[in-house]
């Protein structure tokens, strides 16, 4: 007999009365990859991770459904049009809750895309809150580590300066900040809170400092009902997740040993914390190939010829001299082919969002299979080649970030325990 596919999933957040809307599954919309599959990790059930914007209208209705716009390094009009023609072609698929991830230092089109996400709803509840990556959000002020954001090198690589606030940085909408004192009130004031504010015109900001805090939001969200949509980073994708009753996902059969297939890490980020990553990866034995940024500009580079690819081999972008801002989809564009063209069909470790979809792309790989994180915000996939592929915001991580991520796809790298 064929396997029944899983019964509708319905909102039963705390104190919904009995009347709380009943809602299909999510259409997530991101606007890089490692966005993308850290929302699809964090929605949890059953999920598929496309790359390709009109999958937005996929008529199967068992399943989240995220896809990634790819609109990073889109002209701001273009990256606004992607929003607007998935939502059109949403609308020819199954009814899905609506979910927009946003970077959670608010880099990107983020003003034209959430004015374009906006069009036709009630209001949208603004939420980029990321407190598992220290990222807050208090008087309508995004913090990182306790520091303004724009007190911070976050956006060191942008054209631009970052934000002081939430309303400052979404200027073509009409924002109005909440509270914390009214997101930990009685739910019935904070429904009351985001009504009013729709009400009038205007989209709701909670601030947001915990978990708890965002599990408040998203669950009032649903409670108001479907025209109030939701934008926000993988914090309130994980609080969606939690308020959203899901059936049992399926149970992953356990991956076969990969030790023989090459593993390259290619790390895109012009993060400081980088470097100390790529050591850790050293120390193990990695072949680490820095890579000039103006020879990977003018496609000068190319790799040494072996004759087997070694077991495990870091390509990075050499930001000792500085990057010049705007140039990340080049690079990554660049970094991407070489990659591509590695010997050995390597298992896959990308780093940054436009070095995780130029490399995909050179490959031809139009969607991904989540298994799982193996920290937070490093998600590891299974592409339909078979490869195993394992994405990660520049931005996050420890310094034993890729070492972890090393030795989970690799176990046999992992030091033996110390005896006495």
């Amino acid at each position: 007999m064929a396997s029944q596919p899983p019964p509708p999933r319905q909102s039963v957040p705390p104190s919904a009365s009995a009347s709380a809307p009943v809602f299909p599954y999510v259409l997530a919309l991101a606007d890089d990859l490692s966005g993308a599959a850290e929302t699809a990790c964090a929605l949890g059930g059953s999920v598929r991770l496309s790359l390709t914007a009109a999958d937005a209208a996929e008529s199967a209705a068992a399943n989240d459904l995220v896809v990634d716009l790819d609109t990073r390094h889109l002209p701001t009009a273009e990256a606004a049009h992607a929003v607007r023609t998935a939502l059109r072609a949403a609308q020819a698929g199954p009814p899905r809750l609506l979910y927009k991830k946003v970077d959670s230092q608010l880099r990107g089109h983020l003003a034209a895309e959430a004015a374009a996400y906006a069009e036709e709803a009630e209001a949208v509840v603004i939420a980029p809150a990321l407190p598992a990556a220290g990222r807050t959000v208090t008087d309508g002020v995004v913090h990182v580590n306790g520091v303004p954001l724009h007190r911070t090198d976050g956006w060191r690589a942008e054209r631009a300066a970052a934000p002081h606030s939430l309303p400052e940085a979404l200027p073509g909408l009409p924002v109005r900040t909440v509270p914390l004192d009214v997101v930990r009130s009685d739910p019935a004031a904070l429904d009351a809170e985001f009504r009013r504010i729709a009400d009038s015109g205007a989209h709701p900001a909670p601030d947001a400092e915990t978990d708890t805090d965002l599990d408040a939001v998203a669950a009032s969200a649903l409670r108001l009902g479907p025209g109030f949509r939701l934008l926000g980073s993988g914090g309130l994708a994980l609080a969606l997740g939690r308020v959203l009753v899901r059936p049992a996902a399926a149970a992953h059969s356990p991956a076969p040993a990969q030790d023989r297939a090459p593993l390259l890490f290619v790390v895109g980020t012009a993060e400081p914390a980088a470097v100390a990553q790529i050591a850790h990866l050293t120390a193990l034995g990695a072949h680490h190939v820095p890579l000039d940024p103006a020879d990977l500009a003018t496609g000068t580079v190319r790799l040494p010829r072996t004759a087997a690819a070694p077991a495990l081999t870091v390509l990075s972008i050499d930001g000792s001299a500085g990057l010049h801002p705007g140039t990340g989809r080049a690079l990554s564009a660049a970094l991407g082919a070489l990659a591509a063209g590695y010997p050995g069909r390597p298992d896959l470790v990308l780093t940054g969002g436009e070095t995780a979809r130029t490399t995909l792309d050179a490959l031809g790989i139009r969607e991904l299979e989540p298994l799982g994180e193996i920290h937070h915000g490093a998600v590891h996939s299974r592409a339909p080649d078979g490869r195993r592929v394992v994405t990660r915001p520049g931005s996050y991580g420890a310094e034993d970030s890729l070492l972890r991520i090393a030795t989970a796809l690799r176990p046999s790298l992992a030091a033996p325990a110390a005896t006495t």
